[in-house]
């Protein structure tokens, strides 16, 4: 199966090599984490308001997504909201709804470039800000190799203490990228990075193939200055019935940093999504 924007992707075995994807707008079409907004409503995580605050997030984000400082406040805000829900909770909401949820919103020119790299040897990363309860199950429906997530502090009871432990986020997915070519011996030069936003610039810039993908504008002018490849992906798809025309088996995801709590990003989108509509009132 041919794809346009698979090209360029070379074939070589040795040094190791990785291909390094964003998810939210980039392999899939929306949020991950608030996506999952009605499943925690039902599950008992969210209120009803926190529920329909959450469906404008998602409007919110789809329409430009948040800054930098706003990125920073949600994770201060999200960090609380989250405090006392239980972990295993919402790893069994997420697995309950899973395909239900994500598979059809996954990028058809995102999933067949991930395709193509696993063909050409490289490993398939995925980083985001989001965490394992939603990211992990994510890049194994993927057949990704490895997941770099936020991930926040499990007290002995099983649930969220409300501590941030790691942020990933701007510089530190970049950060991230660079311990995974240390410890498994990528060449960054001959890696690929693939991300919507300006602020995972420094994980583009990590890498010697980086690519803008559905860019926000910031990115997009970025992009355009230093002559990197922009692509518009826009065909979501359901996996199963790309089925026949997999080239390569689908892979477990191999966990490398894990987990914000699904919870903890939605909390944070709406938060922001009430300071938005406050802000237009």
């Amino acid at each position: 199966m041919g794809c346009a924007y698979a090209q360029g992707v070379e074939n070589h075995s040795l040094p190791r090599t990785a291909a390094f994807f964003d998810l939210d707008k980039t392999v899939i079409a929306k949020s991950s984490t608030l996506t999952f907004s009605k499943s925690f409503y039902q599950g008992g995580l969210i209120n009803r308001r926190a529920a329909l605050r959450t469906a404008y997030a998602q409007f919110v984000f789809l329409a430009g997504g948040a800054d930098h400082d706003q990125m920073e406040r949600m994770r201060k805000y999200l960090s609380a909201m989250c405090r006392g829900w239980n972990v295993q909770q919402v790893k069994e909401i997420v697995a309950e709804t899973l395909h239900d949820l994500i598979d059809p919103i996954i990028y058809d020119e995102a999933a067949t470039l991930i395709e193509q790299h696993h063909t050409a040897g490289r490993d398939v990363v995925i980083v985001s800000t989001s965490g394992a309860e939603v990211v992990e199950p994510i890049g194994e429906l993927l057949g990704a190799d490895r997941v770099v997530a936020t991930r926040m502090v499990v007290g002995d009871d099983g649930c969220f203490t409300g501590e941030v432990e790691y942020y990933a986020y701007g510089p530190t997915k970049a950060e991230a990228i660079r311990e995974l070519a240390e410890s498994e011996g990528y060449d960054l030069a001959r890696c690929y990075a693939y991300s919507d936003s300006a602020t995972d610039l420094p994980m583009l810039e990590s890498v010697g193939h980086p690519h803008a993908v559905n860019p926000d504008r910031a990115l997009r002018r970025e992009a355009v200055a230093r002559e990197w490849p922009v692509l518009d992906f826009h065909r979501p798809v359901r996996l199963k019935q790309r089925l026949p025309t997999l080239s390569v088996p689908p892979r477990p995801a191999l966990v490398a940093a894990a987990a914000i709590g699904a919870a903890a990003a939605t909390a944070g989108l709406v938060w922001y999504a009430s300071r938005r509509r406050s802000t237009v009132a």
